[in-house]
């Protein structure tokens, strides 16, 4: 495995970082010591030093045999050329290098798809035209079909903190399913969540070169990146560390729909969770690192709603989970409780969840009712998509939305709510009853990759 030159950028070069003047994206390469479980990705721009993040999977010394070895590096190549994203966008230069070895064409169309698409929101929030303007050279021979490598038979399950991917953790368990959570980073919140499944748990720990955050400070371009595919990579390698033959995520059928933004066009915040990524990511990895490594999200044929019903049936998690985004900034103020109640996302499960749950449980956890605050209109007509645009979050389609109020409209114990009560009175009049029909959003929705052993039960559980 690549050995890159890893000293750390010098300063003089963070203070003169000007990403109009910077032409070439380097991946200068990547190494994973066995010995240490530590894995070290090399990025630079034009001829400065590289900068390195750093990756610690626990359990060293890994002991691999010659196929699984190999498959380990090309999953480490994989996650290289994938995680660079992060470092890319600092610049967003038109040419990339790859300084370790050359990409075929494969490789290359997985990266414009996740480049152009998981960097949508930074482009259009920067003013850039990414798409096409890209050129990710292919200069090597098609790689030979991936292995049968005999990986046990055992899924590596994604651990966010939210519902949804403890909905997912809840159906394998029925399913008899063996498996292990996994989570990256240290967030406290997404380890209690851990620790309560009861289950196995991994934690995989990350450190960005420190070199990002000061060009950041510095004056370099910042956004939104695709996180979920560079956390999908990881995961990857860690299978095949460890040994699962599935790395599961609780990404839903409305992950797929992005912001309609007039002039633009389409603009998915949440790209790398929907199924164009699960699609071609899934496929890659099949085809050029492990052929039997499943990867797929299990919520896949739902849509928020149906995974809002199949978490409120359990109070399991009631006081563990939290799916507001804030809690899990790198940046930033983060909430004093589990939930700030101000951004889109705690608006969206606020919403969903009412559908499904008992008014008293709900308001217990999020400690307020959002649903009966007037500041908050704004902030729900862009959820349902009324003069405004879907939010830049991981919330559900504006469709869902719009069969949510209307569904808690007739209901006694939120019908007078201060949100509610304003979409009955002003914006329900104005929308055909198609638009604000629950029932279609419930049903079991292709394609997926789900593994076929586990597609009844996941129908029958989630699906109900």
């Amino acid at each position: 495995m690549t050995d890159p030159q890893m000293n750390a950028m010098p300063t003089d070069a963070v203070q003169a970082f000007i990403p109009d003047a910077i032409r070439v994206f380097h991946y200068v390469g990547a190494q994973f010591d066995a010995a240490s479980g530590e894995a070290r990705l090399a990025y630079a721009f034009d001829d400065g030093a590289p900068m390195v993040e750093v990756l610690r999977f626990p359990g060293s010394p890994f002991t691999l045999e010659p196929a699984r070895a190999r498959a380990v590096n090309a999953a480490l190549r994989l996650l290289h050329q994938i995680a660079g994203v992060s470092y890319y966008k600092a610049a967003a230069p038109p040419a990339v290098a790859f300084d370790d070895a050359p990409i075929d064409s494969d490789t290359a169309e997985l990266l414009r798809l996740v480049y152009e698409n998981g960097l949508g929101e930074f482009a259009y929030r920067n003013g850039l035209q990414l798409r096409g303007n890209i050129d990710f050279p292919a200069a090597a021979a098609p790689a030979a079909a991936a292995p049968v490598l005999g990986l046990p038979a055992q899924a590596l399950v994604a651990i966010g903190g939210g519902k949804d991917s403890l909905v997912s953790i809840e159906t394998l368990r029925k399913a008899g399913m063996k498996q292990t959570v996994a989570f990256i980073g240290g967030s406290q919140l997404i380890a209690a969540c851990a620790q309560r499944t009861g289950l196995p748990t991994l934690n995989i720990g990350r450190q960005l070169a420190p070199e990002l955050f000061a060009l950041n400070r510095a004056g370099a371009r910042n956004g939104h990146i695709p996180v979920t595919a560079v956390n999908s990579a990881i995961l990857v390698l860690a299978a095949l560390l460890y040994g699962f033959d599935q790395v599961v995520f609780s990404n839903e059928r409305s992950a797929s729909y992005g912001s309609l933004i007039p002039g633009t066009g389409e603009v998915n915040h949440q790209w790398s969770k929907g199924w164009d990524f699960e699609r071609a990511f899934g496929d890659y990895v099949q085809r050029h690192v492990a052929a039997d490594l499943r990867y797929y999200s299990l919520l896949r044929p739902f849509s928020e709603l149906a995974v809002a019903r199949a978490f409120a049936r359990s109070d399991r998690y009631d006081a563990h989970f939290s799916s507001c985004n804030r809690n899990f900034h790198l940046l930033g103020e983060r909430p004093t409780s589990r939930w700030c109640g101000q951004c889109p996302k705690c608006r969206f499960v606020f919403l969903a969840l009412a559908a499904f749950m008992p008014k008293p449980r709900l308001v217990g956890i999020f400690g307020r009712n959002l649903l009966d605050e007037s500041a908050q209109f704004d902030g729900f007509d862009a959820l349902i998509e009324y003069q405004n645009h879907k939010p830049f979050e991981c919330v559900g389609e504006g469709r869902e939305s719009r069969a949510l109020l209307a569904a808690l409209s007739k209901a006694p114990a939120w019908r007078e709510d201060a949100v509610v009560a304003r979409f009955a009175g002003e914006i329900a009049p104005q929308l055909a009853a198609e638009d604000t029909d629950m029932v279609p959003l419930l049903r079991w929705y292709e394609p997926q990759r789900i593994a076929p052993e586990l597609v009844e039960v996941v129908r029958a559980d989630i699906g109900a």
